[in-house]
C-alpha cells in the first residue's frame, strides 16, 4: 500500500497542480490571443500599435498576430442591398418622392484605405450622402412627367453617376434601381384632371368623327337613289318610244295584212311612198 503523504507535501503537489493549471491557462489564453478566423465572404485588416494599419488585407482562415499589439478588423465584403429615399424636384419644380436600390460592397483591395478613411460603418456614412447627391443632380434635369415616360433613360443615368461617384470611396455597385417614384397631392390632381379632359377630348373627336360619316353615308344614300331615280327614268322613257314603235309596227302589218286580202287593189313600194291603183289591167294601161 502506497505510504500516506505527511501536509506539507500534500501542499507542495497541490501548490505544483495550481502552478501547472495556471501555466496551462495562460499559454492557452496567449494561444488565443495570437490567432484569429475569418469567415468565408470576409477580409481582415490588422492594425499594429507600432505601424499603424497594415496595407496588407488578410484572407479566409485561421491567422497569427501578435498578441497586445496587433488587433483585427473584419470586413464583410458580400454585396448587401441598401434602400436610399430622396425627395427632389424636377425640372418644372415638382416635388417628387423616390426610393433607390443599391446593391453595394467594398473593394478587397481597397479596405486598408476604407478602414483609415471611413470605418467599419463606411456604407452608412457614403451611400446616404451620394445616393441623394446623385439623385438631386439627375432629376433636376427631368419634368415631371419625363420621369415616368423616359425612366429607364433616368435609372441608366442615375447608375452611371452613382457608379462613378462610388468608385471615389473604393465601393463597388453591383445594381442599382428606382424602386419607388410618386409625387405630390397637387400634381397627382393636376394629372388626374389632365387625363379627365384628354379623355374628354377623344370622346368629342369620336363625336365628330361619328358625325362627320352619318353626313358621308347620307350623303352616298342620296346619291345613291338619285341615281336609281334617273336610271328607272330612263328605262321609263325607252319602255315609252319602244312601245310607240312597237304599236307602228303593229299598224303596218294590220294594213298590209288588210291590203293582201283586198283583189281590186295594188300597190308598190317606191321609198317611201306607195303607188295605189284599182287592177292590174288599169295599171297597165296606164
Amino acid at each position: 500500500m502506497p505510504e500516506k503523504m505527511s501536509g506539507p507535501q500534500a501542499v507542495n503537489l497541490l501548490n505544483n497542480v495550481a502552478r501547472a493549471a495556471i501555466a496551462l491557462g495562460v499559454a492557452g489564453s496567449l494561444v488565443s490571443a495570437s490567432l484569429f478566423t475569418v469567415d468565408g465572404g470576409q477580409r481582415a485588416v490588422l492594425f499594429d500599435r507600432l505601424r499603424g494599419v497594415l496595407d496588407e488585407t488578410v484572407g479566409e482562415g485561421s491567422h497569427l498576430l501578435i498578441p497586445l499589439l496587433q488587433k483585427p478588423y473584419i470586413f464583410d465584403i458580400r454585396t448587401r442591398p441598401r434602400s436610399i429615399t430622396s425627395v427632389t424636384g424636377t425640372k418644372d419644380l415638382q416635388m417628387v418622392n423616390l426610393t433607390l436600390r443599391v446593391l453595394s460592397r467594398p473593394d478587397p483591395d481597397k479596405l486598408p484605405t476604407i478602414f483609415k478613411t471611413l470605418g467599419l460603418d463606411y456604407d452608412e456614412r457614403v451611400l446616404p450622402s451620394i445616393g441623394n447627391e446623385v439623385l438631386k443632380a439627375v432629376v433636376a434635369q427631368f419634368n415631371a412627367d419625363q420621369l415616368l415616360t423616359d425612366r429607364p433613360v433616368v435609372s441608366a443615368l442615375v447608375r452611371e453617376s452613382l457608379l462613378k461617384r462610388a468608385r471615389d470611396f473604393n465601393l463597388l455597385l453591383d445594381d442599382v434601381a428606382i424602386t419607388h417614384l410618386s409625387y405630390g397631392q397637387e400634381f397627382s390632381r393636376a394629372v388626374e384632371a389632365k387625363q379627365v379632359a384628354q379623355q374628354e377630348a377623344e370622346r368629342s373627336k369620336f363625336v365628330v368623327a361619328k358625325a362627320e360619316q352619318e353626313r358621308r353615308a347620307a350623303i352616298v344614300r342620296a346619291e345613291g337613289e338619285s341615281e336609281a331615280a334617273r336610271l328607272i327614268s330612263r328605262a321609263t322613257e325607252i319602255a315609252g318610244v319602244g312601245l310607240i314603235e312597237l304599236r307602228k309596227i303593229e299598224a303596218s302589218r294590220e294594213i298590209a295584212h288588210t291590203l293582201a286580202k283586198t283583189r281590186n287593189v295594188v300597190y308598190l313600194p317606191s321609198g317611201n311612198n306607195m303607188l295605189l291603183g284599182l287592177n292590174p289591167t288599169l295599171a297597165n294601161s296606164a
